[in-house]
């Protein structure tokens, strides 16, 4: 889905931008390109710069609740130097290269609820205008991929997907958030755990997979949290037995006797973070932190767990329908905010 917005203009009979991403599927690590669209004003303007900000919608934790906002991850400088004439029209074609770790927004071309935009800034004789949301889109990488359709396989059903805020401690995160999708067990684990948290923290040469059980309790036994991670390369993905392979990894997380707060010998799952100011437009409150528990659902608790699969739980009809409206509605409503 490509959004088209007409965004601010810098005072009255300024220029005004619309930016254009293009519609082809763009993967963590992969290239974005699109072309920022200027139509000059009622004089000539020194266009300064024109920068794109790469911005995500994430939760955060902290004693008082849990909050919303915006994070940004990545910022361009895509043009500049050069003066736009009264009324003229002028296209700037952008190819930024996405950070590894970029959150997944889809599978099979259903909307997982995970909110990614990109921002565009003008900056024209010392004022800057920051425009309105462009809905950014991402596929999962080949292995992301091959990993979720052998859970699917395997008889894990889809629940949610968010972005929370704070790092995982003992990985080599870069982003200061991450995404978590949560999974029903299947059947086969079904009495040993809740609910089964996966994360994917990419990079050049390889992704790391971070998988957390919420495990049930027995007699006179408090269930607990259990923390594993797996490291996997980019290549040779179509010729590996992922269902096997994947079936080990949560054998291995289910049977591994961890104590509550020390995961897997990992010690804390998550490292403690540093405070987050949310931009504008979120519903988060400046200065927050995340607290160290990885739960928690977002609004992707919307789409339904598929019994014959992720992929089946992602395509749930209406149920998909009201992820992918409430996404839209959300930056309508941002657009609304900041008009």
């Amino acid at each position: 889905m490509v959004f088209k917005r007409l965004l601010g203009t810098l005072g009255v009979g300024g220029p005004t931008v619309d930016t254009v991403l293009d519609p082809v599927p763009v993967r963590p690590g992969g290239t974005l390109t699109g072309e920022v669209r200027l139509v000059g004003g009622k004089a000539g303007f020194d266009i300064e710069h024109i920068t794109l900000e790469l911005v995500a919608r994430v939760e955060a934790e902290h004693q008082g609740g849990e909050s919303e906002g915006f994070v940004a991850f990545g910022r361009f400088t895509v043009g500049g130097g050069f003066r736009l004439a009264e009324g003229e029209q002028r296209g700037v074609p952008f190819s930024v290269t996405l950070p590894w770790e970029t959150p997944v927004t889809e599978l099979h071309g259903q909307n997982l609820g995970v909110v990614l935009g990109v921002r565009t800034e003008l900056a024209v004789a010392g004022a800057k205008d920051k425009g309105d949301l462009d809905q950014l889109n991402v596929t999962p990488l080949p292995v992301q991929e091959a990993v979720l359709e052998a859970l699917g396989a395997l008889g894990f059903g889809f629940r949610s997907a968010d972005l929370e805020y704070g790092r995982i401690g003992g990985t080599a995160q870069q982003l200061p958030f991450y995404q978590e999708i949560e999974l029903a067990p299947s059947p086969r684990y079904a009495h040993q755990v809740n609910e089964i948290e996966l994360t994917f923290l990419a990079g050049p040469g390889g992704t790391e997979v971070v998988l957390e059980a919420d495990k049930r309790g027995g007699f006179l036994s408090p269930g607990h949290d259990a923390l594993t991670r797996f490291t996997v390369s980019h290549e040779g993905v179509e010729h590996q037995d992922w269902p096997t392979i994947v079936d080990g990894w949560i054998r291995q997380l289910v049977e591994h006797r961890a104590s509550h707060g020390s995961p897997a010998g990992y010690g804390s799952p998550m490292g403690h973070a540093s405070p987050v100011a949310f931009g504008p437009g979120g519903h988060g409150h400046g200065g927050q932190h995340h607290d160290g528990h990885r739960s928690g659902p977002g609004m992707g608790t919307a789409v339904a767990a598929g019994a014959a699969g992720l992929a089946a739980g992602v395509v749930g009809g209406m149920v998909a329908d009201e992820v992918i409206d409430e996404v839209g509605d959300f930056f309508e409503g941002e657009e609304e905010e900041e008009g």
